[in-house]
């Protein structure tokens, strides 16, 4: 079985016309009754024999979907099975706005725009200075984060500093109710001011 070549998409519109034999000004009723004589003389069940009918028979299916839907048509006549391709992907109501940013003077004005306000340059470094090397680093598994890290020793002489600063004697009761001032401290009271 011989591979068939994948159609180019062209953005001319007149392919479905010509299966169907019309020209681009036809109306809903005529696609409508030339798709009906077409389909009946090409049916595979009316050309068992012929394995041209099969293929034949779905052009014609995919041609009348596309001229009969009013939306899809006005895509076809304007832009080709290009815009048809790119109505299924990004959806009808974006196909005007992709030609529009594809085309020539778009992408002139969008890189005179950031070649003028710096944007491409502020854009890179805003990049590279927080996710390269900045705070938003990646951290490799297994490096701890230097802000958040304190080794041993320095916890180990800042409990011995609090204690000395604090007292010796450990609190062994918390107060009772809320407008109680002091605090019972081993043997010994100190009062909240």
């Amino acid at each position: 079985m011989a591979e068939q070549r994948q159609r180019a998409l062209s953005t001319s519109g007149e392919a479905l016309y010509q299966i169907l034999g019309l020209d681009k000004n036809c109306t809903h009723d005529d696609i409508k009754r030339s798709y009906r004589k077409l389909a009946l003389k090409y049916h595979p069940d009316k050309n068992p024999e012929n394995p041209d009918a099969t293929d034949k028979f779905k052009e014609l299916n995919n041609a009348h979907a596309v001229l009969s839907d009013v939306t899809k048509r006005n895509i076809y006549d304007k832009y080709g099975s290009l815009g048809l391709y790119v109505s299924q992907q990004f959806g009808e109501e974006n196909v005007n706005t992709y030609f529009m940013l594809s085309s020539w003077w778009a992408k002139g004005l969008f890189a005179i725009c950031g070649l003028l306000t710096g944007c491409y340059f502020c854009c890179c470094l805003c990049c590279c200075f927080n996710c390269c090397c900045g705070k938003c680093k990646p951290h490799t598994p297994g490096e701890e984060d230097p802000e958040c890290y304190v080794s041993p020793e320095d916890l180990e002489e800042q409990i011995r500093t609090d204690n000395e600063r604090d007292g010796d004697t450990p609190i062994v009761l918390q107060p009772t109710n809320a407008s109680e001032k002091t605090q019972l401290i081993g043997d010994g009271h100190r009062s909240y001011t």
